[in-house]
């Protein structure tokens, strides 16, 4: 250890003195004197001349200790003390079938954020709406946590108020007695197809509608204001008689007063009139018979009025309630009696109703027009129809803008009893909904929605009664195969997890018919949607891509286009621009006006898509005599000695050889010969030698074979919609 004196001795040698006398200024000269400084390996500064400070310590361990009392008395703080508390996340309350507000409300996020939220929220798709209410309580909760927020799960606050409250709009109660006054009858002509019912309309109205209606058949459900040789007034219905319309008999039979029936005499009770009559007798609607065709030389009314009787049906002749009267429609015999007992029968039923207050009625039928827009035909039933009233009609609403009558003329009021043309429906109502009047628009508004809103959970309900059974189906499935193949002794690694495989989309199954349906009417396109309903093919499917009300539109072209489909139409014009545009995207259009024919052509293509079936055509028929063996090369080859007994043989068909009752060989020939020489076919009555391709086969006297061909025949479809 050096000297303090040598170590300042040697440095004063080389530096000037001042460095070394400001570095020891701040030194006691006790503490300098006593100690002694480590100075080996450091060396001062080559710039300022001053040494280390570290070189004034004898060890790094004193230089540490070596504090002055202010930085002793100091406070030092731990950095991990210093570390700030994280604030807490705000609590939500959530509760089972809250609303998408609500839940935005919660939260305090707007609408667009809970639905951008949604899209990292698994099971909440089909939550695309402000007011559906979320089912799904985990997607409350994890939308919560997205949204950095914390939950707490409560009991829905206004739960009693949902269940309870009921925003639909009903009839009103019955009418004070003093209110009712006298209206006229509602009668509704039935029948079967083809029996005169619309001739009978004609010659009660001196009009000729029926030469007007293709194919001579009503296809729309008609209501017509009558004006009686009597003075009375009356509302006519003539209903559809083809099977297809079925529905629009329904409608016509719980909207009338008096049900006309229309049976001709020279075909008697058909299967439209039994369904005409089941339909009058369920709603509790008295029958008048019209026997027509009278004056027709195969008339038969004896036989008619036997059939009736058996239909369950007794006339006022032969003990019962029910007029009958014998009819002409083509030639206007008996047509006064006819209205005299149709009168007669409304004025026992005493027909009165409320001319005042909110209106009620019912859509008879409704369609879309180019000009008009959509048009809905109603019976009046209660109250006076004006301009500018709002009325709601199933998930239909509307404000009256203008009414026509049955001839097309505008009209101010229609009262009750009255069919009249409604305009100004903001969708279209389908026929039979029931119309009712309301205080304003937002009432209407409401209304639909509330319906809306129950249809819609109606079909949740289904649809979650139809998923739970796939799945009892598929786990059924499953644990018969797990049983299966645990009694096989089968065991089974771990599967490894991963990303799921990309499945096969592609649609590996029978041939389809897709098909775009657009119609004039709603009650026609009920109609044709009824009929496709009876189709259960299994070897070629009939896939409905949409349907509506009114003309063909591009949207429907580029549908069909999409699906490979073809464009039916009913009674509707298609535009020059739709048709151009279909032309280019190859989409057919078939248009009709009669529904047996679209139906007709509906087969065809069904047929065209069927697989090809394979018949078997038997061509002949031969008794096997002997069997002999010939020498081919160096093998024995067995011939069958036969006679042809039906038919002929031919050489180049299939055989089919039976002993007994059983087949013991299929297949064809190598070669066919008659008096050693090679033939192409044998005919009955001659013998021949068959050698078979299949030289194992062995023959038996007795054996019989069968000469036969397969042919490809194109199938039929053997759907029979009803007519």
């Amino acid at each position: 250890m050096l000297s303090r004196s040598l170590v300042v001795g040697r440095w004063l040698a080389q530096r000037e003195i001042r460095p070394l006398w400001q570095a020891l200024q701040g030194v006691e000269r006790p503490a300098l004197l006593g100690t002694r400084y480590r100075v080996l390996g450091a060396a001062p500064c080559l710039l300022c001349g001053q040494l280390p400070r570290t070189a004034f310590h004898t060890s790094a361990a004193l230089s540490k200790r070596r504090k002055d009392k202010d930085a002793k008395n100091a406070i030092h703080l731990n950095p991990k003390a210093l570390k700030l508390e994280k604030p807490k996340a705000r609590v939500v309350s959530i509760w089972k079938n809250m609303t998408v507000l609500e839940l935005s409300k919660a939260i305090e996020r707007d609408i667009d954020t809970v639905f951008e939220i949604f899209l990292y929220v698994d099971g909440s798709d089909h939550y695309d709406e402000p007011n559906a209410p979320i089912t799904n309580l985990r997607v409350a909760q994890e939308t919560v946590k997205r949204a950095g927020l914390r939950f707490k799960i409560e009991g829905s606050p206004v739960k009693v108020e949902q269940e309870t409250k009921n925003k639909d709009a009903f009839r009103r109660s019955p009418a004070e007695e003093e209110k009712l006054v006298r209206r006229p009858p509602v009668v509704t002509i039935m029948g079967h197809v083809d029996h005169g019912k619309t001739t009978l309309l004609d010659s009660l109205r001196d009009t000729c509608v029926v030469q007007s209606e293709h194919g001579g058949i009503t296809q729309h459900i008609g209501a017509f204001s009558v004006q009686l040789e009597s003075g009375e007034q009356a509302t006519f219905l003539d209903t559809p008689g083809h099977a297809a319309f079925g529905a629009m008999r329904a409608r016509g039979a719980m909207v009338t007063d008096v049900v006309v029936l229309v049976v001709a005499a020279d075909d008697g009770v058909m299967a439209q009139t039994q369904e005409s009559l089941k339909l009058a007798q369920e709603a509790h609607v008295p029958i008048v018979v019209a026997i027509n065709k009278v004056d027709k030389p195969e008339a038969d009314v004896a036989g008619t009025r036997k059939m009736l009787l058996n239909a369950g049906l007794q006339l006022e002749e032969q003990g019962g309630e029910v007029q009958a009267v014998e009819v002409s429609a083509l030639t206007g015999h008996n047509l006064d009696q006819l209205v005299e007992a149709v009168v007669t029968q409304a004025e026992l039923l005493n027909l009165r109703s409320d001319p005042t207050g909110a209106v009620e009625g019912v859509v008879v039928e409704s369609r879309t027009d180019p000009g008009r827009g959509k048009v809905a035909t109603c019976v009046i039933q209660r109250g006076t129809l004006s301009r500018g009233a709002v009325l709601v009609a199933g998930t239909a609403w509307g404000k009256v803008r203008s009414m026509f009558n049955d001839a097309g003329k505008p009209i101010m009021s229609a009262p009750p009893a009255t069919p009249v043309q409604v305009i100004g429906w903001r969708q279209l109502p389908s026929a039979g909904d029931v119309v009712l009047e309301v205080e304003g628009e937002h009432r209407a508004a409401e209304v639909v929605e509330w319906r809306e809103a129950v249809l819609k959970k109606q079909q949740q309900e289904d649809d979650a009664t139809a998923i739970e059974e796939k799945l009892q189906e598929h786990l059924k499935q499953y644990r018969a195969q797990r049983e299966e193949k645990r009694k096989m002794g089968v065991r089974y690694k771990l599967r490894k997890r991963g990303p799921r495989p990309k499945e096969n989309v592609e649609e590996d199954g029978p041939p389809k018919v897709s098909l775009v349906l657009k119609g004039d009417v709603d009650g026609s396109v009920e109609a044709l949607l009824d009929t496709f309903d009876t189709y259960h093919g299994t070897e070629c499917h009939l896939d409905l891509i949409s349907y509506g009300v009114g003309p063909v539109t591009p949207s429907d072209v580029n549908m069909a286009s999409m699906f490979s489909g073809i464009i039916y139409t009913f009674n509707v014009e298609v535009p020059k621009e739709v048709r151009t545009l279909a032309l280019k995207k190859g989409v057919t259009i078939s248009e009709h006006t009669v529904i047996y024919h679209l139906i007709d052509h509906l087969k065809e293509r069904i047929s065209a898509q069927l697989p090809i079936k394979e018949e078997e055509e038997v061509l002949g028929e031969a008794n096997v005599l002997e069997e002999f063996l010939i020498t081919e090369g160096r093998k024995k080859v067995p011939i069958a000695g036969c006679r042809c007994v039906k038919g002929s043989l031919k050489k180049n068909a299939l055989y089919r050889v039976v002993r007994g009752q059983e087949t013991v060989h299929e297949g064809e020939l190598s070669s066919m010969r008659h008096l050693k020489e090679e033939v192409e076919s044998i005919t009955r009555g001659k013998e021949c030698g068959l050698c078979f391709a299949d030289h194992d086969l062995r023959f038996q006297s007795g054996d019989t074979l069968i000469c036969y061909r397969i042919k490809q025949v194109p199938q039929t479809t053997d759907w029979d919609p009803g007519f």
